[in-house]
């Protein structure tokens, strides 16, 4: 993918540089072991913001855990991991999901790719088949992604991940629109952009608790953002 890089590469990050944030709605089944498993990996030295609308003890546990808690009105996934990044503070941000499906194990390869030069490291689900995913969502999947390489002119392989990292200074510079489609606008934007954005395989498991997110107003949202964001990138 494109090589143009923010840093020569030797910046030497470890965790206490790092991190963690996700918006949360509702997860109290699986937000204690995500941010567990974040603990266990990084030794506790990892950073964890949370932004929150919850009904339920989700806001609870996560301050139970360590996390810092951003509390709002429920607007959507993009207006909160828009609020989660942008409220980080160290210099590599690694973004997930509350619901137990993305491997924590894999925070220091993702780190280790941010120190080699990488400005986005974006986990790549459907590279193993991604089997625990509804075939629904899968074949979705499939289609962003066809869908984004043709527009953007680029193969990129899973365009709506969760699991990414990223350079601050790169996802905090850029303005972001999407709600719904963030996911998919976290990519596109910095690799049209020509930011170093490298795919990692990573494991998918399946969720714990109840899907939020409707598969056809919410597909139809995603790919309109896809279409938007990389036209709007093409005239810049």
């Amino acid at each position: 993918m494109s090589q143009q890089t923010v840093s020569d590469g030797e910046d030497g990050f470890t965790f206490d540089d790092l991190t963690v944030v996700m918006g949360t709605y509702n997860e109290a089944e699986a937000i204690g072991t995500v941010l567990s498993d974040i603990d266990a990996e990084t030794d506790g030295r990892a950073n964890v913001i949370c932004v929150d609308g919850s009904s339920d003890r989700t806001p609870e546990i996560a301050r139970d855990h360590g996390a810092r808690v951003i509390e709002q009105e429920p607007q959507g996934y993009g207006v909160a991991v828009r609020e989660a990044v942008l409220a980080a503070d160290r210099p590599v941000v690694v973004t997930t999901d509350c619901d137990d499906t993305y491997p924590m194990d894999r925070l220091g390869d993702f780190l280790d790719l941010i120190d080699d030069g990488a400005d986005v490291v974006s986990g790549d689900r459907l590279y193993h088949g991604a089997d625990p995913m509804p075939a629904f969502n899968r074949f979705g999947n499939h289609a962003f992604a066809v869908l984004a390489s043709v527009l953007m002119g680029e193969r990129v392989h899973d365009t709506t991940t969760g699991m990414r990292a990223y350079r601050r200074e790169v996802v905090q510079k850029i303005e972001w629109t999407e709600n719904t489609g963030l996911s998919a606008e976290l990519l596109i934007r910095p690799l049209m952009r020509g930011y170093d954005v490298r795919e990692e395989p990573i494991a998918y498991a399946e969720r714990a608790g109840e899907t939020k997110l409707d598969p056809l107003s919410g597909g139809a949202a995603i790919a309109k953002s896809i279409v938007k964001v990389c036209l709007q990138e093409r005239v810049r």
